[in-house]
């Protein structure tokens, strides 16, 4: 909503920045914090077999994407084209490593109206939150002197990943590894699929230099490093700790403080 909102504002520049910070922020934050948090984390099947590759392809072909700081309806469609393919293959393969013997049978429940309720209330208040979100970036951008993808790579990001931060390290200290990492892949998986795709039907996406030349390498550097930690399917402390220094560094070259 926010990344809709910022295009429909003329500040398009916030998208990338927010895409590409967000999961920066997920892998080196969410996932370094969750490592020291839970200590050593054991990554089931599923996470490896399932997210994993389509979460290293969809980091891949983002970066592919805005390399020539271009991003058109067409690659948007094709993104969102991954997206259908994440959701149907984890559904399908999910289901069938749980029960085989329903697997391929749908089940229907009753939507209630507290429900529909809740999800037009909900929807409400996130345009709110997004719409003011804009502008204090747009303000804070003028008045300071700071490019807006800088602000959304940095703090709007730090913001986004909150949620997930809170949810990983709750399901980390509960003993439950898979809920807190399959938490920060599926996220990222659709940020570079969804959050950077619809924004592109509303208006014409601007791709900074400073996202491309630093923060979308250091992205899929950061993709790259998770895989060769979960090559031996555990996170361990040291490894969070690690991934925390990524972080900072970060944000230190961010906003030009390394």
């Amino acid at each position: 909503m926010s990344s809709i909102v910022s295009v429909l504002s003329g500040a398009s520049e916030i998208v990338a920045g927010n895409v590409v910070g967000s999961n920066i922020t997920n892998i080196f934050l969410v996932l370094g914090v969750v490592g020291v948090v839970g200590g050593k984390l054991h990554i089931e099947y599923e996470l490896i077999h399932v997210d994993l590759p389509l979460f290293v392809g969809s980091s891949f072909l983002l970066s592919l994407m805005l390399w020539d700081r271009v991003f058109s309806p067409v690659e948007a469609v094709l993104s969102l084209m991954g997206f259908v393919l994440y959701m149907h293959y984890t559904l399908n393969v999910e289901r069938e490593l749980e029960h085989p013997e329903v697997a391929g049978k749908k089940q229907r429940k009753k939507l209630e109206t507290m429900t529909i309720i809740t999800l037009v209330l909900s929807a409400a208040f996130i345009y709110l939150g997004a719409k003011y979100t804009v502008e204090s970036i747009i303000t804070l951008s003028e008045e300071f002197n700071i490019g807006k993808e800088i602000i959304a790579a940095s703090a709007v990001a730090l913001g986004t990943s909150l949620p997930e931060l809170m949810v990983s390290v709750t399901a980390a200290r509960d003993g439950r590894p898979e809920l807190a990492i399959g938490n920060v892949l599926g996220s990222n998986i659709f940020n570079s699929f969804v959050v950077m795709s619809i924004p592109a039907f509303f208006g014409v996406l601007v791709i900074p230099e400073s996202i491309v030349s630093f923060a979308l390498p250091l992205m899929f550097l950061a993709t790259l490093l998770y895989v060769f930690i979960t090559q031996d399917k555990q996170i361990t402390n040291w490894e969070g700790w690690l991934l925390i220094i990524f972080y900072l560094y970060f944000i230190g070259n961010i906003i030009g403080v390394v």
